[in-house]
């Protein structure tokens, strides 16, 4: 018997086993052949893990490639809604980042990203509030809106957030009054616009079906988690291509 049936057998005997509705004297016999099957050829789940990362790998390249397709359909959403905020608001070269306050990849990413906006003024940088943590998260996102709306230092405050290891709602109103919010604007009682920016950029989220945090969008690619390396190369593609002077 060739590996792979022999992985089929033994996942099907398992999954026989787990679907027994209750476990008397036979089903237990069943069950220790079962586990001195897999003790005594436990290649059989490697394998078994092995196919299951691959089936997951080509269906992430799938949605990848299907959500890549859509981005000419959302490009105005994308990259020229006037209610988000954009560093660099003069740049030819735009970068859309979706990302959570208290998303660790995000906040590994985070200190790169103000690099990146700094050096580079041709880079166009799009922040997109998306909180997938909670209601700490949407707080959060709210306080940064408000920040923006009032005109403050939004790259201030989305360091701050993301060097902040423990972010409560005390510590949120904080640090975006210390960066220009109105107190109107913080909490529970956030303006109407905030929640409907928020709403706006899930659905958009939800749309490209982008699974999680962070994920950068730059022209025609999109790079998800804090792959920094796989974004400057993006953002180095779209400088060359791009008819302006670096």
């Amino acid at each position: 018997m060739t590996r792979a049936p022999l992985a089929a057998a033994a996942l099907a005997a398992v999954a026989l086993a787990a679907c027994q509705p209750q476990a008397g004297a036979d089903d237990a016999a069943f069950g220790r052949r079962v586990r001195a099957y897999l003790l005594a050829h436990p290649e059989v789940l490697q394998e078994a893990s092995q196919k299951l990362d691959a089936k997951m790998a080509a269906k992430d390249a799938a949605d990848l490639k299907a959500a890549q397709a859509k981005l000419p359909s959302v490009r105005q959403a994308l990259e020229h809604d006037p209610r988000d905020f954009v560093a660099n608001p003069s740049g030819w070269v735009t970068v859309t980042e979706f990302y959570d306050y208290r998303c660790p990849h995000c906040i590994d990413a985070a200190p790169q990203v103000v690099a990146l906006i700094r050096r580079h003024p041709e880079v166009r940088f799009v922040f997109k509030e998306m909180p997938i943590f909670g209601p700490i998260s949407q707080h959060a996102a709210r306080a940064a809106l408000a920040v923006k709306a009032a005109g403050g230092d939004y790259v201030g405050l989305y360091q701050a957030l993301m060097a902040t290891p423990a972010l409560d709602d005390a510590t949120i109103d904080r640090l975006a009054s210390a960066r220009g919010a109105r107190a109107a604007d913080l909490g529970p009682n956030a303006a109407a616009g905030a929640v409907a920016q928020i709403a706006r950029n899930d659905a958009l989220f939800n749309e490209l079906d982008l699974g999680g945090t962070p994920a950068f969008v730059v022209g025609d690619q999109i790079i998800l988690g804090d792959d920094m390396t796989a974004l400057g190369a993006a953002v180095d593609r779209a400088r060359a291509a791009s008819r302006h002077p670096v």
